[in-house]
């Protein structure tokens, strides 16, 4: 059977609190994501932003070509029965 998870790319900083807590939630859902980390590559920094419109914090969360924010975001999004249906789950 295929995956059906969709890609998804979080940017990170190494020191995030939020990012910590997004890859968790991540893993606790048994899914594979990329990270960008935004320290090690700052040049990728100007693109986070762009795909964010404009969002300057980390993480920033994609899942396929959905911009979910931040980790609040990805939260109140699992807890509102959301995160799963786009995870494939």
């Amino acid at each position: 059977m295929p995956d059906a998870t969709p890609q998804i790319e979080i940017y990170t900083s190494p020191t995030c609190g939020y990012c910590h807590a997004a890859k968790r939630l991540f893993a606790q859902k048994g899914v594979s994501y990329t990270e960008i980390n935004v320290v090690a590559q700052p040049e990728r920094r100007a693109e986070m932003m762009q795909r964010a419109n404009g969002g300057r914090t980390v993480p920033q969360i994609f899942i396929g070509d959905t911009h979910v924010g931040g980790y609040d975001d990805m939260a109140l999004l699992d807890r509102r029965g959301g995160l799963d249906p786009m995870l494939g789950k």
